[in-house]
């Protein structure tokens, strides 16, 4: 049996009367988040800021300092040091977080919370911290496993005659080959399935996996690339394999602790991580994996991968969590610890103390701080015109000035958030690019922090629970 290409199912289709246009892939459909313009920390080979790359802007002296720390967290040999970014808000520190995480990639363990995550009423303060430390710590485990690679040759499945006993499957032959040999293999039921699923044809090149059966296509063979006169974009062309048919791969696997600690404390095993039944996990059973994982490292099937913990609005945290962080950096198996904050001299949550940045002085003595900076107007611009592309927004020069200015004079946040409602307001008047008036319309309708304190306090009277302080005392310190 020999399935139909992409092509000849889109020339089926234009027969059929349908239009090919109508027939579309399935595509990842991503959201356009507060840092999705961030590609990583716009660092050269000599760890030096660029102005602008890859979404970043300004902050040069913080952007270095994090490029220091990356090239650390890649040599992976220093455990247990801690970051602090300090910062006014709206200065880019959590973007200079994000930005150490896609440089780092996928393989490398980066795990994002709030500081106010961990106050929950299944499990207590510590255990949040713990299971976060090791969601940081990833394992890369090594292991061999046997596959037969090789170019399709024929694929002859054997229906059963009609009428026949339903207990009877089909059965078939598949011959495979590389540019030294060629075998007939037999085929039982559930991997001819397996061949429709992944709708294999003559001439793709192919992986079966021997402990369980999967198949992978790695693509169509070069010497078949003219049977069609006609490729789809997403079709790829592999060389036929060479040598033996079968083959020992080493295939590697990286897993984070908590994601084993799981799987070892729950009964149902690998099924509780879609669960999210995790829950409190004994100290018992994490002394036992970092035992096997000890073993695995002497042996050399596995190695630990340095991860990273990224707490924001660490000032959240209480003097119990900063006790609990002050021992677990000491861990040989302690990640990267990087925290964020935007307070001055405030109160240690917990305690009548207070302290720079709420967080006690021992723990300010283990960390590095990197300080960020307010942006200037030239840079605020900048980030504005990434943002439109970001958002897909036709923006004007003036209109551009004009939100410029706006973010000076208010905070960079807001002027971000009326980039997409002055794009609505543009559509409604069926405009192709943002102008002057609707930045004007949208200052109007929407109104910044500056102007919704002036509004309370010209009005403080006719709202509940009013307690406004005399003019030159600080708001900070209003007690509601």
């Amino acid at each position: 049996a020999i399935f139909p290409s992409r092509t000849s199912r889109a020339a089926m289709a234009q027969a059929s009367g349908v239009k090919v246009q109508d027939i579309k892939d399935i595509t990842r459909i991503e959201r356009i988040g507060a840092h999705s313009h961030i590609r990583g920390l716009g660092l050269d080979d000599a760890l030096e800021a660029r102005l602008v790359s890859q979404g970043m802007v300004g902050q040069v002296n913080a952007r270095k300092a994090a490029g220091v720390i990356l090239q650390m967290i890649r040599d992976g040999k220093i455990a247990g040091r801690a970051i602090l970014i300090a910062g006014q808000p709206g200065t880019g520190k959590t973007a200079i977080a994000m930005g150490m995480s896609q440089a780092l990639g996928a393989d490398t363990p980066f795990t994002t919370i709030a500081g106010s995550e961990i106050f929950s009423l299944e499990m207590n303060k510590t255990e949040a911290l713990t299971q976060a430390f090791r969601r940081s710590i990833g394992v890369r485990i090594k292991e061999e496993t046997e596959i037969i690679e090789g170019e399709v040759v024929e694929i002859e499945i054997d229906r059963p005659a009609a009428g026949s006993a339903a207990t009877a499957g089909k059965t078939g032959k598949l011959t495979l080959k590389t540019t030294e040999m060629e075998t007939v293999y037999d085929l039982g039921q559930k991997m001819i399935d397996s061949l429709t699923k992944e709708k294999v044809q003559s001439g793709d090149v192919i992986t079966i996996d021997k402990a369980t059966g999967r198949i992978s296509v790695l693509g169509r063979s070069f010497a078949r690339s003219r049977d069609y006169d006609a490729m789809g974009s997403s079709t790829k062309f592999v060389q036929c394999p060479e040598g033996e048919l079968q083959k020992r791969k080493e295939v590697v696997h990286v897993v984070s602790l908590h994601e084993v600690d799981v799987i070892n404390s729950r009964q149902q095993g690998f099924l509780a991580l879609f669960s999210g039944d995790t829950g409190e996990i004994k100290s018992e059973v994490r002394e036992q994996i970092d035992q096997k994982v000890a073993e695995w490292r002497e042996e050399g099937k596995a190695e630990i991968v340095p991860g990273v913990l990224f707490i924001d609005e660490v000032h959240m945290l209480d003097i119990e969590c900063f006790s609990f962080l002050n021992r677990a950096l000491e861990s040989d198996l302690a990640p990267i610890l990087v925290v964020a904050t935007n307070r001055g001299i405030t109160r240690i949550r917990g305690t009548n103390y207070k302290s720079p940045h709420g967080i006690p002085i021992d723990l300010l003595d283990r960390l590095l701080i990197i300080s960020t900076t307010p942006y200037t107007e030239n840079e605020v611009k900048q980030i504005l015109r990434i943002r439109c592309e970001e958002e897909d927004v036709e923006m004007g020069d003036d209109a551009l000035a004009l939100l410029c200015k706006v973010g000076m004079e208010t905070s960079l946040r807001y002027a971000i958030h009326m980039i997409i409602a002055a794009a609505l307001v543009c559509a409604k008047r069926k405009g192709t690019q943002v102008e002057v008036e609707d930045i004007k319309r949208v200052y109007s309708l929407f109104v910044d922090v500056k102007r919704s304190t002036q509004f309370l306090t010209e009005y403080q009277n006719e709202f509940m629970f009013n307690e406004i302080q005399s003019a030159d005392a600080d708001m900070t310190d209003a007690q509601v």
